[in-house]
């Protein structure tokens, strides 16, 4: 009798299906897991942070290997937060922090800047509107898998909890971030 229930309580079944690992920070995801998920991509890498700066320092060589998956057909989205506006000086004063979340976003900015024009590289701001909504949850998406971190109140992205889905069934977890960055990606505007 005693067994079988341990077993149970160490076997995923239902929902919990997708979650491949839980890391109490997202800086302790190692940094060969975020490599080795955009290198194994091939249709779709959508990069959902407010910021997204730390990857050009987690990934090494991440700008030739966006331009390599651009060239061979892997759609790249980069939804980032807008840097002049009142949602990211809120987020700078909660955070308040010498690294501001505006440098961090021109970060990201300079090197989108730096790789030039590459087809099937788009980046996007959230819309005022969603910036609310986007500043507190990082949703990072590699074909099938995708990184998420929901920020706490008062802490820098790092600091914050982070969660490796991978879609199983339509209309789980994966798919319902999934669906989270795409419609705020549908109401984005531009970056010129």
């Amino acid at each position: 009798m005693l067994w079988p229930k341990a077993v149970k309580d160490r076997i995923k079944t239902g929902s919990d299906l997708e979650i491949v690992q839980t890391y109490p920070f997202r800086s302790a995801c190692p940094s060969t897991v975020w490599c080795s998920l955009i290198t194994d991509a091939s249709e779709d890498l959508f990069f959902g942070g407010y910021t997204s700066y730390f990857l050009w320092t987690q990934v090494p060589e991440l700008a030739s290997t966006l331009r390599h998956k651009a060239a061979n057909g892997c759609r790249i989205r980069f939804l980032l937060g807008d840097p002049t506006s009142e949602v990211t000086r809120s987020r700078e004063e909660i955070e308040a922090v010498a690294l501001t979340v505006s440098t961090r976003i021109r970060t990201t900015l300079e090197q989108l800047h730096a790789l030039g024009e590459v087809d099937g590289l788009e980046a996007r701001f959230s819309t005022p509107a969603d910036a609310v909504n986007h500043v507190s949850l990082s949703v990072f998406r590699f074909d099938s898998d995708a990184l998420v971190t929901p920020h706490l109140a008062t802490v820098v992205g790092h600091d914050s909890p982070l969660l490796h889905l991978r879609r199983r069934d339509e209309g789980g977890m994966f798919s319902r971030f999934a669906d989270h960055t795409e419609e705020l990606w549908s109401r984005a505007t531009p970056i010129g």
